[in-house]
């Protein structure tokens, strides 16, 4: 069984903001939801204000509100097990506990707060049933409402638009299933709840109030509207519509090589694995776990023995995909991918069939998403004037801080 730094490399998984988490059932209890529903109102809350909410008489009444809720879903044993996997953010982390007194928090309660609303409630009732809490829904719904706007220049979209589709029948683009929380970069195309959505402008990066690597996006849809929102709220849209997917780039054909011809020279390809390997953090973390390699051979010839060889983790593997390279020489190419996400590599050791240590080189833990967009810097001949950034789990700019 592989030995794994795990403290570094569980770090390097929370750095890129991809958690993985596994699916909450589909049917959820009325009370389940109502939970849920008051959690995303004060994560809507964080995003849009960039800090946790806080008590006092000076704060909004809404905030306030949030404030004492977020405490009481942080002392419920069962709020937080309904919550699990939903905290992105790590709002019910203990370390993300506002620094109140005891007074400020017992300054006001839901029953006092809603009563200053015009509301009525039952004090006899607890946090869990959070009756005034709108159904997600209802909260869905509103946001479509506030959020989306008419596009004035989506006449700059359409064709991009009518050319993706043209792309997809052709079978240029192709579209993949949305990996949870994976990159997202300016000119990315998704679908999201049947309609293309391309994300148009990105802002400058910041740190929220609470720890995480956000930045704000203008997102243009295909019915001529468009949105203002975080990059963590356009995730998090993504992840919970299970029909989502991201639209890949043209085919590469290829590299280097500008105009391609019957005696261009063959000289390998590159491609990219996934591991089959049953041991547990392999399994949990297969889907940013990829082996980066380059061969001059057939690459299914190549990884035939895969589960002989410490090279693959001495399991089977899976072929995410492959591009082939023309007039080049393939080590080279290796040297300069594997150098380039050399800070993220996988940190893994096992022993081969002869009881030696073995330290495989080639597995970094980095999104699909970002080895494609390296392959295309490669291939438009700038990848100098980038690096990968673990934090924000995207490319940036070498001349950028």
């Amino acid at each position: 069984m592989p030995k794994y730094t795990t403290d570094d490399d569980l770090a390097l998984l929370e750095e890129l903001g991809l958690e993985i988490t596994t699916d909450q059932t589909d049917q959820l209890s009325a009370r389940e939801e109502r939970i849920i529903a008051g959690f995303e109102e004060i994560q809507r809350f964080v995003e849009e204000q960039g800090r946790m909410p806080q008590h006092g008489s000076d704060r909004d009444i809404f905030e306030r509100l949030y404030a004492v809720r977020l405490d009481r879903l942080r002392e419920s044993s069962e709020c937080r097990e309904v919550l699990k996997g939903l905290d992105a953010g790590g709002l019910l982390d203990a370390n993300n506990i506002n620094q109140s007194s005891e007074s400020d928090i017992a300054e006001i309660t839901d029953a006092e707060l809603l009563a200053a609303l015009g509301a009525e409630t039952d004090p006899a009732q607890d946090i869990t049933h959070l009756t005034h809490v709108r159904s997600r829904q209802e909260i869905k719904t509103a946001e479509e409402i506030a959020q989306r706007n008419q596009c004035a220049d989506f006449a700059e979209f359409k064709p991009i638009f009518d050319q993706v589709q043209q792309d997809l029948k052709s079978g240029q683009r192709q579209t993949i299933k949305y990996q949870d929380n994976a990159a997202i970069n300016q000119g990315d195309l998704f679908i999201l709840d049947g309609q293309k959505v391309i994300v148009a402008e990105m802002g400058k990066w910041f740190t929220s109030d609470y720890g995480l690597p956000n930045s704000r996006l203008r997102v243009v849809y295909d019915n001529g509207t468009e949105s203002d929102l975080l990059l963590r709220s356009l995730q998090r849209a993504l992840n919970k519509d299970k029909t989502s997917r991201r639209i890949t780039t043209p085919d590469l054909g290829p590299l280097f090589s500008d105009t391609p011809a019957k005696d261009d020279l063959v000289t390998g390809y590159i491609y990219v694995l996934r591991s089959k390997s049953d041991d547990p953090f392999i399994v949990a973390n297969h889907s940013i776990i990829h082996k980066i390699g380059v061969t001059s051979g057939d690459v299914k010839k190549r990884v035939a023995n895969a589960p002989k060889d410490p090279t693959y983790l001495l399991a089977d593997v899976e072929i995410i995909t492959t591009f082939k390279l023309a007039n080049i020489n393939p080590k080279k190419l290796e040297a300069l991918l594997h150098k380039f996400f050399d800070h993220v590599r996988l940190d893994v050791q096992l022993q081969d069939r002869f009881g030696i240590p073995v330290k495989p080189r080639e597995w970094f833990l980095v999104p699909l998403e970002v080895v494609e967009s390296v392959i295309t810097k490669i291939k438009e001949g700038n990848l100098d004037q980038f690096r990968y950034d673990p934090e924000t789990a995207n490319l940036v700019r070498t001349d950028v801080t």
